[in-house]
């Protein structure tokens, strides 16, 4: 058995070893100096720790290999790669000089986007750990996610923070990134506040297509060309497009809900929870 669960809890060790590469190298360097290359760089590696996150639990239900250790250590790396790491690349990318009020504001959307991505880890562990025990929790449970996922959190963070320091922001949009000591740590708080939200948010485990299986090969296949031949070429606005457009379908989804009414069927999965006294 402990054989078996080395595997998942490798996959786990590289994501956190992916998220502590980008911290160390974060803090390396000097500021203002190569600051979009290291963020494409920290881009990439999270996206590795976001796979090697979604891999670990997959690969450990299909070898019959979780365990309450496995379980911890996958939310303490997330905490680190996820919760820490962005903040660290957005206080990096500023360079603010201290004292100031742009300063005390990113500070402060740095420690909140952390600190809300720790209490949604705690949520959600709480959580798994009571569906285990209850069946129809379970099935509530692989629906959808309560609150936005702390991967997702920090990709819409550093995506923000990416195209603002790309080339094509300094070429296209001057004014836009003359605010960016505003915009990513407004971004940082609004993806904390969800990250804490009782709003629902869409779970790929819910995805059921009904094609047969040589279209949905053929249509992944033909998906996963696009997306790769943008991380390769237009990185800054397909993680962009990526990460802030599966948390508008959230959005959409739950607002949908909510004016449709607790009366009303529609979207029943989204309704938003009730806050527990």
């Amino acid at each position: 058995m402990k054989k078996i669960n080395l595997i998942p809890n490798l996959i786990t060790a590289f994501g956190l070893s992916c998220g502590l590469f980008v911290i160390f190298k974060a803090n390396m360097i000097e500021p203002s100096s190569g600051s979009y290359q290291v963020l494409h760089a920290s881009v990439i590696l999270l996206l590795l720790a976001g796979l090697a996150d979604l891999l670990d639990g997959t690969i450990a239900r299909l070898m019959r290999a979780e365990s309450e250790f496995g379980f911890i250590f996958d939310s303490l790396a997330d905490a680190i790669s996820f919760g820490v790491a962005p903040s660290v690349l957005m206080l990096k990318a500023l360079s603010l000089e201290q004292g100031t009020g742009y300063a005390v504001f990113a500070v402060i959307g740095a420690m909140l986007f952390s600190l809300c991505g720790v209490l949604r880890l705690a949520r959600f562990s709480v959580k798994a750990l009571a569906a285990k025990q209850d069946a129809s929790l379970m099935l509530e449970h692989k629906k959808h996610f309560t609150g936005l996922p702390i991967p997702a959190a920090a990709l819409a963070a550093v995506s923000i923070n990416l195209l603002l320091a790309s080339p094509l922001a300094e070429e296209y949009f001057p004014s836009i990134v003359f605010w960016k000591q505003v915009i990513l740590p407004t971004a940082m708080i609004i993806a904390g506040f969800f990250m804490v939200s009782n709003w629902k948010f869409p779970s790929s485990k819910a995805l059921h297509f009904r094609v047969s299986s040589f279209y949905l090969v053929f249509f992944t296949a033909l998906f996963a060309l696009f997306v790769l031949y943008g991380i390769f070429y237009f990185l800054p606005i397909i993680v962009v497009i990526m990460s802030w457009g599966y948390v508008l379908v959230g959005w959409v989804l739950s607002l949908i809900r909510i004016i449709a009414g607790k009366k009303s069927k529609t979207l029943e999965d989204f309704e938003p929870e009730e806050e527990e006294e």
